[in-house]
């Protein structure tokens, strides 16, 4: 975390002038009064809990997200417990102090308790994103200490805090150390290489607020985060990649190196490009009382085309594709032959992985391993552009991110990656998909998150809204336009048809308006977006089968106007 610097006070006759959280009094004479510091202690979260207690062990210290170095607070509130966070802070008495955190999440309480005069509290409704809570409280004339604290509300998800401060007199606690310079991180692993550029990752370092990165020796990249991509490289070429750990006491020494080869001109496995502006319809690999189609009968307005779906096997992470005879295909190689015709008309076709009945796991170093060799076996043999993840029954972000790193290796930059979760799998981004979706952002195409079978969920602005509507649709939408993702790698997931789901659908004119009201801020319902997001990828939905047995309304209606996108 970064430690704000200490301002001093100087009393005299003047004007006062606001300098931050602090305030300044500014006199032709006056005398120097000691430091005002930050009387919080592990402030940042740096130490894990220490100096901190959490009720009914609802906190954690966690390593993402964090506004700044490596840590924060994660507090989760269960049943009748609102996750109440606190700390007792040593004051001085008759004296002012600025209160202020960083927050995340619906309805975090900020405030101080015990000040000897008016205890003191600041709340917010709800952000995706880090915002700022600030009050201040003045102590008693007997006041030696007060008890700081945060808490969340009963029922909703998880709240982050980061970079606490309370900025007044020492009390005799003293405040944390000054920064030291932090160690060097371990050496960085390869994300993905495409012919100008190498993506890099590597483990967060205790104390840092950011790292350089470094290309044959010279810094080219200094950032917060602790991924890189490096670009303006030259194809088939070799590059040596550092990288040091920064805050306010200096740089670390660099890490271990790491070669990155760049890939060869044309060397990418022929796959179709994804138009910005896309329409992905599930493909069923069976017969539920749908439309029976094969490939070559999927609706033209279809960019991405997810085959559905793979099965797991006896060995965990490992996954096969059986076509089914239901479908109809003569053989397998007339269904390879579809791929292929599907992706000389610039369709991507891609595997999906799960379903409501898979079950694919992915737990382990081993199990990451067999998943991406496997994937890239079906890619190999079938012609697959990549690979969906719609996994229903929980994931491994570690391990997940892991696998689709290796499979992303295999294939290179042309792979397309999508992910279809459930509402609740990305109400915020401490959940294991929006992690998952986070690591990989570099290589993702598109998150298509499903907006059916969930009933009412929380939006970006912490109301709550019923599926079937605009607002659902944008509101739950907004939850990842705000939370790290790109506007080009999300999409709206809805049923075709009355019969493609138990509950949800909407009519295709409520797509294009959710459509209209993020790319355009236009055609919204009650709630609306604080800005637009032109590059909106699209919409998808389950399934190209119920579309046709609905006579294609939904691709028809809704196609045109995704690809007339702005």
């Amino acid at each position: 975390m970064d430690r704000s610097t200490p301002i001093r006070r100087w009393l005299g006759a003047g004007m006062a002038l606001a300098v931050g959280t602090g305030l300044c009094l500014l006199g032709t004479a006056g005398t120097a009064q000691a430091a005002d510091v930050n009387v919080v202690k592990n402030a940042g979260f740096e130490s894990g809990l220490a100096n901190w207690s959490c009720s009914a062990g609802s906190g954690a210290a966690v390593s993402s997200p964090v506004r700044t170095g490596a840590g924060a607070l994660k507090a989760s509130p269960a049943g009748l417990d609102n996750a109440r966070c606190t700390q007792t802070l040593a004051v001085r008495p008759n004296s002012t102090y600025a209160v202020s955190a960083w927050v995340q999440g619906s309805y975090v309480y900020l405030g101080a308790s015990g000040t000897g005069t008016q205890d003191v509290s600041t709340w917010t409704p709800g952000a995706t994103g880090w915002s700022r809570l600030a009050t201040s409280f003045t102590t008693g004339a007997s006041t030696t200490s007060v008890t700081l604290y945060t808490h969340g509300w009963y029922g909703t998800p998880a709240y982050f805090v980061d970079d606490v401060s309370v900025l007044g007199p020492d009390g005799g606690g003293g405040t944390d150390p000054d920064p030291v310079v932090p160690p060097p991180p371990a050496t960085p692993s390869l994300g993905a290489v495409t012919t100008t550029s190498v993506g890099l990752n590597w483990g967060a370092v205790s104390g840092a607020t950011g790292y350089n990165v470094y290309r044959d020796g010279t810094k080219v990249q200094s950032v917060a985060a602790t991924s890189a991509t490096v670009g303006g490289l030259s194809p088939d070429t070799a590059y040596q990649f550092q990288v040091t750990a920064t805050n306010t006491a200096g740089e670390s020494a660099k890490s271990p190196a790491v070669t990155g080869r760049t890939a060869k001109d044309g060397g990418g496995p022929g796959n179709p490009s994804v138009p910005r502006h896309a329409l992905t319809g599930y493909w069923q690999n069976f017969d539920n009382g749908a439309t029976v189609q094969k490939l070559r009968d999927v609706q033209a307005q279809y960019d991405i085309i997810a085959v559905s779906f793979a099965d797991s096997t006896a060995v965990p992470g490992e996954i096969v594709f059986n076509l089914d005879p239901a479908v109809g295909y003569a053989s397998v190689a007339d269904f390879k032959a579809d791929i292929a015709a599907k992706k000389a008309a610039g369709k991507s076709v891609i595997i999906s992985v799960g379903g409501e009945k898979g079950n694919v796991t992915v737990n382990s170093d081993a199990s990451a391993t067999a998943f991406a060799n496997s994937a890239w076996a079906l890619m190999q043999e079938y012609g697959f552009s990549g690979v969906d993840i719609d996994l229903e029954h929980g994931i491994s972000s570690t391990y997940l991110t892991k696998a689709l790193r290796q499979l992303s290796a295999k294939a290179g930059p042309s792979m397309v990656l999508t992910m279809a979760p459930q509402t609740i799998d990305m109400q915020n981004t401490g959940t294991e998909y929006f992690k998952l979706a986070l690591n990989v952002k570099d290589i993702l195409t598109v998150v298509n998150m499903q907006y059916y079978n969930s009933g009412s969920m929380l939006g970006c602005d912490g109301r709550v809204y019923s599926q079937g509507s605009v607002d659902f649709l944008t509101a739950l939408a907004c939850i990842q336009l705000e939370g790290g993702l790109d506007a080009s790698q999300v999409g709206l997931g809805v049923p075709a048809s009355t019969r493609g789901a138990g509950s949800g659908y909407v009519p295709p004119s409520v797509v294009n308006n959710a459509l209209d009201c993020l790319a355009r801020g236009t055609n919204c319902g009650s709630f609306k977006p604080s800005r637009t997001y032109p590059s909106l990828r699209g919409a998808m939905t389950w399934s190209t089968n119920w579309d046709a047995t609905a006579g294609s309304a939904w691709s028809n209606a809704v196609g045109p106007h995704v690809h007339n996108l702005p």
